[in-house]
């Protein structure tokens, strides 16, 4: 591999990739998810680092101003920092404004949220297992409870925050 497209290990793996406006070099930008069940809006991710001796990954996702992730939770924790922008996110029942560098730990079976509400886009690191399950939905049960906390439906309709 030459310098411009980055150095390499003797198998082949990149040790270095250089980054410009938040795109590494060799790394595809995909669409956040392929499922058709799942609602969310103008959210794009990036799988900087996955390999079986890591048993990790480490992805960045990035939403353009208005956009969000998906409101989902499963049985796999994420740690996650905010690499640009600002918003605001949901863990619980909990909606706290979030912008660069903050780090937002997101509990195994917990429901979660990514919103870009400033105005701005919102980039964000995201670090979890290789081997997962796969996200749960909310039920309109569970939206019912998560929506009788006023602040949380507020986040919901996408309305402003303080």
């Amino acid at each position: 591999m030459n310098r411009e497209a980055g150095v390499a290990m003797d198998d082949g793996r990149a040790i270095h990739r250089k980054a410009k406006a938040y795109r590494w070099q060799g790394v595809e930008e995909r669409p956040y998810k392929e499922d058709d069940r799942a609602l969310f809006r103008s959210i794009t991710r990036q799988v900087l680092f996955s390999d079986p001796d890591m048993h990790g990954e480490l992805r960045y996702f990035e939403m353009a101003a208005g956009g969000f992730s998906t409101l989902e939770r499963h049985e796999h924790m994420h740690a996650v920092m905010i690499l640009r922008g600002r918003g605001h996110c949901l863990v619980g029942n909990e909606v706290r404004p979030v912008e660069t560098h903050d780090l937002v730990t997101v509990p195994p079976m917990t429901w979660h949220q990514f919103r870009a509400t400033r105005g701005e886009p919102l980039g964000f690191l995201c670090m979890v297992n290789a081997a997962r399950d796969k996200p749960q939905l909310p039920s309109a049960d569970d939206l019912d409870k998560l929506q009788a906390d006023h602040a949380v439906a507020a986040f919901l309709r996408n309305e402003p925050v303080s």
